[in-house]
């Protein structure tokens, strides 16, 4: 099991629909969930956390998982619990969807009182105890350590690894953080294995993904894909192309996710396609922009996304998000200095929030050509 997804059917357009019980739910994004499980080592104390802090713009596929099947969540977070000797679980909820945090602890409720999961951890039982919590609405606190701070009651900033969450990490436990997609996968492969899971998507990427569709499309809403399905297909089949018609640049992976023009869409819909044309699978997001696009504007609009996100814990996205932010308003090409801030930003950076911002901005820069001079350094 490993993030990433393509192919399938279509949740109501322009919002949440509960997903089709028939078919495997789509994973989480990236790092290989039974690695990240083993590295526990089932020891005494170990914490599940079922990360719903989504924080892309343009991505509700938690939001949609938890509002429409919080049970399918609770399900897949307490055999997570089981399969790494943990007693405790934890689901953090983004502050800004009120509605699953409401319906989350309804399911938890109802859980605990037809037994199915314990209500207080320490008491032999083994089942596992789950707690809802309430996430801080900041976007680095995403980000699995600045989430494990979060909950610690600290300042949501990412701290330096390792010692890694899997061997320190909530209160000094060992801790597993897993993508609400990735956990509500987790039942069905249950009950119908892995070599049936293993028929969705490519031999390496295998599973289906959420991919929300932006405004601009025809038919925006969200879409299940299996692994491998060209984006062009998304694009075009599923979204229907632009509302305005015309050629489209796509921005996958979330606001610091990378770019991709027209003759880039029949790539496939995999981490490391995406990853080798300098775009992120991520929350699989799809941003369009059309013909009426600023490329100048957006590139404004990324520095200064990152300028205000940043959780400050390091100086080389701190002042460097904030440098950035300050050449992109002057509207004018980066000067010499640029390359530097870029090339120190995307190697010092603590976590991938300062290291995925110079990448970003040179994968617009590619995407707009000429009218982005300078910035593909």
């Amino acid at each position: 099991m490993r993030g990433g997804g393509a192919g399938g059917g279509r949740a109501r357009g322009g919002g949440p629909a509960r997903p089709a019980r028939a078919r495997p739910p789509p994973p989480g994004a990236g790092f290989p969930v039974a690695a990240k499980w083993a590295a526990t080592g089932a020891r005494p104390g170990t914490v599940v956390v079922a990360n719903g802090d989504e924080g892309d713009p343009g991505s509700y596929a938690d939001r949609l998982l938890m509002e429409e099947d919080p049970d399918r969540v609770l399900e897949g977070l307490a055999l997570a619990c089981f399969a790494c000797g943990a007693r405790r679980g934890v689901v953090l909820v983004r502050s800004e969807y009120p509605a699953a945090l409401t319906r989350m602890r309804r399911a938890l409720a109802c859980a605990v009182a037809d037994g199915h999961l314990a209500d207080a951890v320490g008491t032999g039982d083994a089942r596992p105890a789950v707690e809802i919590v309430e996430g801080a609405g900041s976007y680095v606190a995403g980000e699995e350590t600045a989430l494990i701070a979060r909950l610690e009651g600290a300042r949501g900033c990412a701290r330096p690894r390792p010692p890694y969450p899997t061997d320190r990490g909530l209160w000094g436990t060992p801790t597993v953080v897993n993508n609400v997609e990735t956990l509500a996968s987790v039942p069905w492969i249950v009950q119908n294995g892995g070599a049936h899971y293993a028929r969705y998507g490519t031999s390496k990427e295998s599973g289906t993904k959420l991919v929300c569709l932006s405004e601009r499309f025809a038919r925006p809403g969200a879409f299940e894909v299996r692994l491998g399905t060209p984006v062009r297909r998304i694009v075009d089949e599923l979204g229907g192309g632009l509302r305005s018609g015309g050629p489209v640049v796509l921005q996958i992976g979330g606001p610091l996710g990378g770019f991709l023009t027209d003759s880039d869409l029949d790539v496939p819909l995999t981490s490391e396609a995406l990853t080798a044309r300098g775009a992120a699978l991520g929350h699989a997001g799809m941003i369009a922009f059309d013909t009426q696009t600023d490329p100048a504007e957006l590139m404004r609009h990324i520095w200064e996304f990152a300028a205000l996100e940043s959780c400050g814990a390091c100086s080389p996205c701190r002042v460097g998000t904030r440098r950035g932010l300050e050449i992109a308003a002057a509207r004018t090409p980066p000067d010499p200095s640029y390359e530097s801030l870029a090339r120190l930003m995307g190697e010092g950076s603590m976590c991938a929030f300062g290291r995925r911002v110079p990448a970003a901005v040179r994968s617009l820069a590619r995407a707009y050509g000429r009218e982005l001079t300078g910035w593909d350094r």
